[in-house]
């Protein structure tokens, strides 16, 4: 991983707003990138005066909205067969996808703005709705906006900590973990609880026939 991360820096360096685009693509996508780390280390850029933070903000913007439209439009076309073909490479399993599938139908739309501050979630998520046919003008809506939270949000992150943004994008990288295990029983929970629920309101058999 601290090998990846000074490619990116490097390419971050050499390449500026271009670079910024096309690495969120591909790490949207399901490309295993560090994109925490990136966007944190492009506030680290602008807080030096190496950026300007509109064309910064806007390049990461585009790159997230292109790379999850992509996955969108891959499982709207494609679904499993992209999964089987290249799961290995984007890192998605059959398990992986059913796991998403289900989480957006217990969320729908939501599961794409929150989905971007999960690690490991974001693809998967606009995979699942793209296989669900989502419509595109609710996609757009939820994914897009959780784009520009998320970037705004790991900017604005890299800004604040200045010559500590490393260290802060490693403990929020960690805090991301820690967010989709609490989201995982949180949605166990709620299944359990709802079959409770139904199980204690459904009427017995022959509970109204003597009434």
């Amino acid at each position: 991983m601290i090998h990846l991360q000074h490619h990116v820096v490097a390419f971050v360096t050499h390449y500026a707003y271009g670079g910024i685009f096309g690495l969120l693509v591909l790490g949207i996508v399901g490309i295993p990138l560090p994109d925490e780390f990136l966007l944190t280390y492009v506030g680290y850029l602008v807080f030096r005066g190496h950026l300007n933070f509109a064309p910064a903000l806007a390049s990461a913007f585009a790159g997230s909205a292109c790379g999850i439209t992509l996955s969108y439009i891959l499982g709207r076309t494609a679904g499993t067969w992209v999964v089987h073909r290249f799961g290995r490479w984007l890192h998605v399993s059959d398990a992986d996808l059913k796991r998403a599938h289900d989480w957006f139908g217990r969320l729908g739309g939501w599961s794409l703005t929150i989905g971007y501050f999960v690690a490991g979630a974001r693809h998967l998520t606009a995979i699942a709705a793209g296989m669900a046919d989502f419509e595109p003008p609710k996609f757009a809506a939820f994914a897009y906006t959780g784009a520009l939270l998320w970037t705004t949000c790991f900017i604005g992150l890299g800004i604040y900590l200045g010559e500590s943004w490393h260290e802060g994008s490693r403990t929020f990288r960690h805090l991301s973990v820690v967010a989709l295990a609490v989201l995982a029983v949180a949605g166990l929970l709620y299944l359990l609880w709802r079959r409770h629920h139904r199980g204690s309101t459904t009427t017995p058999p022959g509970g109204s026939a003597g009434a």
